[in-house]
């Protein structure tokens, strides 16, 4: 070998030796810095891994929001109860264990056994145990054995407003009405309870525990009275008792801006025992019959159902009509006690007829042929129109779930006889808080409001922490169109058809409706009076709708003495100065 090969590779040989070595150097320094990185940057986060491997976590419940009346009644509230869990490696004597739970919990000792023997980090065995029993079972001190306090929804009136309240499941989560349009203000924000675990799982008890408070949910406020709902709950029951009803709506409403001041539907339901089943319920029903009965139970027919609205309609029509200016109050109008459309012959109420009248008394006689020829007047496009244009063609906004939409004709598949059944309340169907929705925009100068109860939220400390707001459309129909509605309404409460709804001392404006169920010829009536006062600064609307009533089905004499009742009590309640002219 020369000596510049053996120079060559000593060389050869150096850079070699060179290269290792930095690249050792290099791993080093990236090991180092990755070290110092895991240990000084990464320390929290590691530090909370090692924690959590060695932490058992309980959940603790938050308290949920009450709900207040628009008074500040609680009308839902939370009751302390408490939950019972057992940890497999922790229990001593797991006999001892199912022979406490088992009696003190009223479970059958093979239940309680499934779950004690159960290997899991922790397993539920009861809750919404009742504060007292959980107190029992804590005073046992038995090993692997948790009771940990817990809420239960509580509803102090019971039935009240059952079907606008809603109720909670095991989870304390809504299920139906305003808990569950409102879960996520009044769920609160659950805390827990951490203890330190040996690697088999047993507590380290000179660890402690560490607990994350749970944050309360918000109080919701609402627009309901609960002294309203009461009497008109009380006015419902009594009028399906007297005329043998299959049931009976209220709602109280006012019309300046949506708030609901009480939703009525009887029978109502027990809100502190929701699934319980109508006495006379076979047992041997299926867990799907079961449910089916249970819906039925829990439908709110103010907004979930829909109806033929009979003769209240006939004030959409009038208000279409005098926006229209097919109509006037000069208009006259004949009534031979049926009209002509096309091939149908269509009959009054009145069978002899009412003769000629002039506009305000086809409304003040509910006149069939009238409203027609007036719906005729508009013609199929113009009706179409403003039936859209009242808003009838969508829904309301209410904020509770499951509003029903409107059926109406196609208006491509609209004819003159569909129209003329239209015009009277008839061949469509809505819902009754659309109804009442829509009669509020004709009577308060124009503005189609949002219904609603949900008011405001409240934290901890009684703050308010939000205030809802609604749409409101303006321009339905004009002032004058709206203060024309209010007069002709207000004469056939005095004079008219819904006489039996004028209230001593008040000025009452309002339109009853008498309209028969399909099959046409089942015998089955739904009698409904609308009704607004005062009459010229409507500040309450109501309606009352009695489904299938016995013997007198005629809304003026069945539907318009409830709302009668209700206003002789609740307009000095609410405030509302009665005018000193208006006698009995």
């Amino acid at each position: 070998m020369t000596d510049g090969e053996i120079s060559y590779n000593k060389i050869f040989h150096r850079k070699k030796i060179l290269t290792v070595f930095l690249a050792c150097t290099g791993i080093f320094v990236f090991l180092f810095g990755r070290l110092v990185y895991l240990c000084v940057w990464q320390a929290d986060y590691y530090s909370r891994l090692a924690t959590d491997l060695h932490e058992r976590e309980r959940s603790i419940k938050a308290a949920r929001g009450r709900i207040l009346d628009r008074t500040g009644k609680v009308l839902a509230d939370n009751k302390t109860v408490c939950t019972v869990s057992v940890i497999y490696n922790q229990i001593e004597d797991p006999e001892e264990v199912i022979a406490v739970l088992s009696r003190e919990l009223e479970l059958s000792e093979e239940y309680v056994r499934k779950r004690v023997e159960k290997y899991s980090s922790m397993e539920r065995v009861k809750s919404n145990v009742e504060k007292e029993v959980g107190d029992r079972i804590r005073e046992y001190d038995l090993a692997g054995v948790k009771v940990d306090e817990d809420y239960k929804r509580y509803y102090p009136y019971d039935a009240l407003a059952s079907k606008v309240l809603g109720f909670t499941g095991g989870d304390n989560q809504g299920i139906i009405g305003l808990e569950v349009v409102y879960d996520t203000y009044l769920e609160g924000e659950a805390g827990k309870i951490l203890t330190v675990t040996d690697a088999k799982g047993i507590e380290v008890e000179s660890a402690g525990e560490r607990r994350i408070e749970p944050v309360d949910g918000y109080d919701l406020c609402i627009s309901l009275d609960m002294n309203i709902q009461a009497y008109a709950t009380q006015l419902a029951e009594q009028a399906m008792a007297t005329k043998e009803a299959d049931s009976v709506s209220i709602i109280v409403m006012n019309p300046q801006n949506g708030e609901i001041l009480a939703m009525v539907n009887v029978p109502e339901f027990d809100l502190n025992n929701p699934y319980e089943l109508p006495e006379g319920t076979p047992e041997s029903v299926t867990g799907e019959e079961k449910q089916n009965l249970l819906n039925g139970i829990w439908r709110n027919g103010c907004i979930n159902d829909t109806y033929e609205p009979g003769s209240t309609f006939k004030m959409i029509t009038a208000a279409a009509g005098l926006e229209a200016g097919v109509v006037t109050l000069e208009s006259s109008f004949h009534c031979p006690g049926y009209i002509i459309v096309d091939d149908r012959k269509i009959r009054c109420h009145k069978i002899a007829g009412h003769g000629s009248q002039d506009f305000t008394h086809t409304m003040m006689n509910s006149c069939n042929p009238a409203l027609i020829t007036v719906g005729m007047r508009l013609g199929i496009d113009s009706y179409y129109s403003f039936f859209e244009k009242f808003g009838l063609k969508k829904k309301t906004g209410i904020d509770l779930p499951g509003e029903a939409g409107t059926i109406m004709h196609a208006k491509e598949n609209m004819g003159n006889v569909e129209l003329a059944t239209v015009a009277f309340g008839q061949s469509f169907q809505i819902t009754p808080i659309q109804l009442l929705t829509t009669a509020s925009s004709i009577v308060n100068g124009g503005r189609r409001i949002t219904p609603h109860f949900g008011v405001r939220v409240l934290d901890a400390q009684g703050n308010e922490a939000e205030v809802f707001e609604y749409p409101v459309e303006e321009g339905i129909v004009s002032e004058q169109t709206s203060a024309t509605m209010r007069g002709i309404l207000e004469m056939v409460v005095k004079e008219g058809s819904g006489h039996n709804g004028h209230v001593a001392g008040f000025r009452v404006g309002g339109k009853t409706a008498t309209s028969q169920t399909l099959p046409r010829g089942s015998g089955r009536y739904i009698a409904s009076f609308v009704g607004f006062a005062p009459a010229d600064d409507p500040q309450v609307i109501a309606i009352a709708i009695v489904n299938n009533p016995q013997g007198v089905y005629y809304g003026g004499q069945v539907a318009a003495p409830i709302v009668r009742q209700l206003y002789e009590n609740i307009l000095p309640y609410l405030g509302i100065e009665g005018d000193p002219n208006e006698q009995e």
